[in-house]
């Protein structure tokens, strides 16, 4: 299913695609205007800094602009997994709302997997804040978000204070909040096109609020302003990778915070992985990855599997010791792990994931090729990595699996690996 439009910001005609996606595959924008498809995963170690008014992605150099109301669409509905088509670097706007592609996912029809939901369940008061702006997730109902915004333009008749409680996940976001179109006071909108923003645009194609009410326009609801807060953030908190359960208490608050929350929600969810993956009884301790993988000291890297979803998910496990090896020399008086072995756990594990589909035995693991490497921050002696593994596609002697390793909860490391499966040479 597609949909066709220009750009709120860049005016530039872009169209999207909706294709389906495996399950654990995320939401995936594919960038398809580039000499080379670039994947973006729309997670928030993915946000874009310093996007005013919208919310952006970037992986490297390759970026999305403006993914709020797609992403709304997408966790309004409850969808986990899906690759987004896009020939443009900002999603097209249409008329400023998730509606046109709520409308498109609706029609396409919504199929469940069988794959475990992806749920994080708040457990501790979290909030942030900014002037009189606050946000907060709070602990609530298991089964459902409840958001209540409070939108205060004091001054403004013509808006003046909504509040609104809303439940993601039960109330029809279809029909309460996707239709809330974006909206800009008349001096907003003198800048936003002084600044070259959104120059095709006129007071019909988008809510302008002058002090009477909308500027040759018209509401399509009392209380449009504060639904389409909502819709806004319900788009945020899609990066969080989680479908989020609670409460969340919002009084003025707009993407920026709605972005700070999410990153503290994602330290929360990484923590809580960590700790389940201290205490959870190995599905393979050493002997039986060592049964899998060739390698030996000093290059097995993979100390216990602690989780393995099928062919789907591992979740392995590597203490960094003072003794490993490389640390005579890497670095003398600061011991820093090398990327390079990092990398080298992941497609460990990886090889690990994909025996499972292949049921080799007597296989090596042999690299192809590392995409979208990143280093986050330094690994020392006592760090505990704990590495996750995602099969993206696996053929009958290849796989590409999507890595990530944490220490404490924090992002590390990352990459996209191919690799295959090759008969060991005799020894």
């Amino acid at each position: 299913m597609e949909l066709a439009g220009r750009g709120l910001f860049s005016a530039v005609e872009g169209t999207v695609c909706f294709r389906p996606a495996q399950a654990n595959t995320g939401i995936v924008f594919v960038r398809t205007d580039l000499p080379k498809l670039a994947r973006i995963s729309a997670t928030i170690a993915n946000l874009a800094p310093g996007q005013d008014r919208r919310t952006s992605i970037r992986d490297g150099t390759v970026g999305v602009d403006t993914t709020e109301h797609i992403l709304a669409a997408v966790n309004g509905l409850g969808i986990d997994n899906l690759i987004i088509e896009l020939n443009a670097q900002e999603v097209p706007s249409t008329e400023g709302s998730p509606k046109p592609f709520t409308d498109v996912l609706a029609a396409a029809g919504i199929e469940e997997q069988e794959a475990e939901k992806k749920v994080f369940v708040i457990e501790q008061p979290t909030a942030v804040s900014a002037g009189d702006a606050m946000l907060a997730a709070l602990p609530g109902d298991n089964d459902y978000l409840d958001i209540l915004y409070d939108l205060d333009y004091g001054p403004v008749r013509s808006i003046g204070r909504q509040v609104l409680g809303f439940r993601l996940y039960e109330d029809d976001f279809a029909e309460q909040i996707a239709p809330a179109r974006t909206f800009l006071l008349e001096a907003e909108a003198r800048e936003f096109q002084a600044r070259g923003w959104g120059v095709h645009l006129t007071a019909r194609d988008i809510l302008v609020m002058g002090e009477e009410g909308p500027v040759d326009n018209q509401v399509r609801f009392p209380d449009e302003h504060v639904r389409h807060k909502i819709a806004d953030l319900v788009g945020d908190l899609a990066l969080l990778g989680r479908s989020l359960r609670g409460r969340i208490v919002a009084y003025k608050s707009g993407h920026q915070l709605n972005h700070q929350l999410v990153r503290k929600l994602s330290e929360h969810v990484a923590a809580r992985e960590r700790a389940k993956a201290l205490v959870r009884k190995p599905q393979l301790d050493i002997r039986q990855i060592m049964r899998i993988l060739p390698h030996r000291y000093p290059f097995l890297m993979i100390d216990r599997v602690v989780e393995l979803v099928g062919d789907e998910k591992a979740v392995g496990v590597k203490n960094v010791s003072v003794n490993e090896p490389f640390f005579q020399g890497h670095y003398p008086g600061e011991p820093i792990m090398p990327g390079v072995m990092i990398l080298e756990a992941m497609a460990q594990l990886s090889g690990v994931l994909l025996s499972q589909r292949l049921e080799h035995t007597g296989k090596v693991a042999v690299l192809l090729s590392m995409d979208r490497a990143k280093m986050r921050r330094p690994v020392r002696p006592g760090d505990q990595l704990v590495i996750e593994s995602v099969a993206l596609h696996v053929r009958t002697r290849t796989g590409h699996c999507k890595c990530r390793a944490l220490v404490g909860g924090e992002l590390v490391a990352e990459a996209e690996i191919k690799f295959m499966l090759v008969d060991a040479e005799p020894i």
